[in-house]
């Protein structure tokens, strides 16, 4: 029977990123231990990424069992490590670690997490014009998913960053029968893509706590018809997704995809179903305590 009580049996799992002070996924993880009984303990880990490598090597050295992986190490992780899952491969991102006896493994569960949020939602991305808001890690992911259900895709991304973009878009061609179009993530082009759109997927950072004011999409282009989804989840509702709601389109929160792509991490570490509601429960609990 599991007690509060850390041990010398205790196993630790845990997330490396930059910056983690907000982190939901400590109360999330740990809530799921206690419930199902389990001798485990979630610990976050603030990584820096000149000591990537340092905190890898640790993973072996200390017996981590796994780690979640975020901002901004999701690609950069991947040359650290043993082996990758054939998703996390053909994606190039790698969000959670399982650690067998040293092996470390690197797997992509914000894929399936994302189309899981979808699905809950009733939005089946098969031919559906869809927009990609970003191309780094989380965008990866969500724009593999989206392909692998058949979205038709358009990828827009900042100018400094818009190599990242058409590499992600010859990757999902070579992978998947289908054309990826690439445009500079500017007013213009949004206009232009949001006018043909049914699904937005903003993967990029803006509206993120602190920076709460701040939108991708100009409100004006938002409308009825659209659902958008918006991975950031703290706020809980971000200014996008207010105003998504506001002009009448279909909204997910953040907070979906950040559930399952945790559920999924779970039961990759503790080979038990994870409690998913009580996820959902306690993300949202320790979200609406960081707006109090």
């Amino acid at each position: 029977m599991v007690t509060n009580v850390v041990t010398g049996k205790t196993k630790i799992c845990g997330l490396i990123g930059d910056p983690i002070e907000h982190t939901v996924s400590p109360a999330m993880h740990n809530a799921a231990f206690k419930a199902l009984g389990l001798d485990f303990l979630y610990l976050p880990f603030q990584v820096k990424s000149a000591d990537l490598g340092k905190a890898v090597g640790g993973l072996r050295a200390l017996n981590i069992t796994g780690v979640n992986v975020t901002i901004p190490h999701k690609v950069a992780v991947i040359p650290l490590l043993d082996a990758l899952d054939p998703l996390a491969e053909r994606i190039g991102a790698v969000n959670t670690i399982v650690n067998k006896e040293g092996q470390l493994t690197g797997s992509n569960t914000d894929a399936e997490g994302f189309i899981k949020a979808l699905q809950e939602h009733g939005v089946a991305p098969k031919d559906k014009n869809t927009i990609v808001l970003g191309a780094g890690g989380a965008a990866r992911a969500a724009a593999y998913a989206l392909a692998g259900q058949g979205a038709r895709l358009t990828i827009l991304n900042r100018r400094l960053e818009l190599d990242w973009a058409r590499t992600l878009a010859r990757k999902l061609e070579k992978d998947f029968p289908q054309k990826v179009r690439v445009l500079e993530l500017d007013e213009k082009n949004l206009e232009k893509a949001l006018g043909e759109a049914e699904l937005l997927v903003n993967a990029t950072s803006v509206g993120m706590s602190p920076n709460r004011e701040a939108t991708p999409v100009p409100a004006r282009l938002l409308r009825g018809g659209l659902t958008v989804f918006d991975i950031v989840y703290n706020p809980i509702k971000t200014r996008l997704l207010a105003e998504a709601e506001a002009a009448g389109a279909r909204t997910i929160g953040g907070v979906e995809m950040l559930v399952w792509q945790g559920a999924l991490a779970f039961e990759k570490w503790t080979g038990q179903k994870a409690p998913l509601d009580l996820m959902r429960r306690e993300a949202v609990k320790a979200l609406e305590g960081y707006e109090d």
